[in-house]
C-alpha cells in the first residue's frame, strides 16, 4: 500500500503566538525531520501543508502577507511531491490534497506537523472517515500549553496524551516517527515482494 507523509502546518507563524514555547520545539523538530529524512531516502511522497486564513494584513502571522507562511525554522529542507494551503482545520477540507492523494494511489498516510490536537488530530480524524489508513506520529507533533475552560492549566503533554487516547485504534495507529517510518518501510517491502 502506497504510502505519504503529510506535514501539517510546520509554518514560521507559531511563533508569533503568545502561546508559542521553545520548551518542546527541539525534540518535535528532531523526531519531524528523521521521519522526512527517512522518507525522502525511503522514495515516500512527502506532501506539505500550510495554513492561512484571517485578516490579510501583514499584522496577521497566519496571512501570507505577514511572510510567516512558509517552513519553520530548524525544518529539514525537503522537496515536496505537493503543497497545499488550508484554510480550515483538516487538511482534506477545500485543499485538492484529497484529489492527490486519490490520483497518487496513497492508502496509507502518516500525519504529522503542529498542532498535536488542532490540525493534525481533525486531518487524522477526516483522512480515517474517508478510508485511508492513517499512521498518527505522535512526536513529530507539537503543541503547546493551554487553558481549559474553568481556567484550569492543561499542560502541552497531557493534550498529546489525550490525543493519543481518542485516536488509538478508532482513527489511527499511534507511533512514534520511528514506528511510523519501520511500518511503511515494511509494507513498501511487503509489496515489492507480491509485485
Amino acid at each position: 500500500m502506497n504510502h505519504c507523509l503529510v506535514v501539517i502546518d510546520a509554518q514560521e507563524s507559531f511563533w508569533h503566538r503568545p502561546y508559542s514555547t521553545e520548551r518542546d520545539m527541539a525534540p518535535y523538530l528532531a523526531a519531524q525531520n528523521a521521519l522526512i529524512e527517512g522518507c525522502a531516502s525511503a522514495g515516500i511522497p512527502i506532501v506539505r501543508i500550510f495554513h492561512s486564513d484571517g485578516p490579510a494584513t501583514p499584522a496577521n502571522p497566519f496571512s501570507v502577507e505577514s511572510g510567516h507562511v512558509r517552513p519553520i525554522r530548524g525544518l529539514a529542507d525537503f522537496e515536496a511531491a505537493a503543497t497545499f494551503t488550508k484554510r480550515r482545520h483538516s487538511a482534506l477540507v477545500d485543499t485538492g490534497l484529497q484529489v492527490w492523494l486519490t490520483q497518487n494511489g496513497i492508502g496509507h498516510l502518516i500525519v504529522s506537523g503542529i498542532r498535536t490536537e488542532q490540525c493534525c488530530e481533525t486531518t487524522a480524524r477526516h483522512a480515517s472517515d474517508l478510508g485511508w489508513r492513517v499512521d498518527y506520529a505522535l512526536d513529530a507533533t507539537l503543541t503547546f500549553d493551554m487553558t481549559q475552560p474553568d481556567g484550569r492549566p492543561l499542560a502541552a503533554d497531557d493534550i498529546k496524551a489525550r490525543t493519543a487516547t481518542v485516536l488509538q485504534d478508532r482513527f489511527a495507529h499511534v507511533c512514534s516517527a520511528a514506528q511510523a517510518l519501520a511500518r511503511a518501510q515494511a509494507d513498501r517491502t511487503a509489496s515489492q515482494v507480491t509485485a
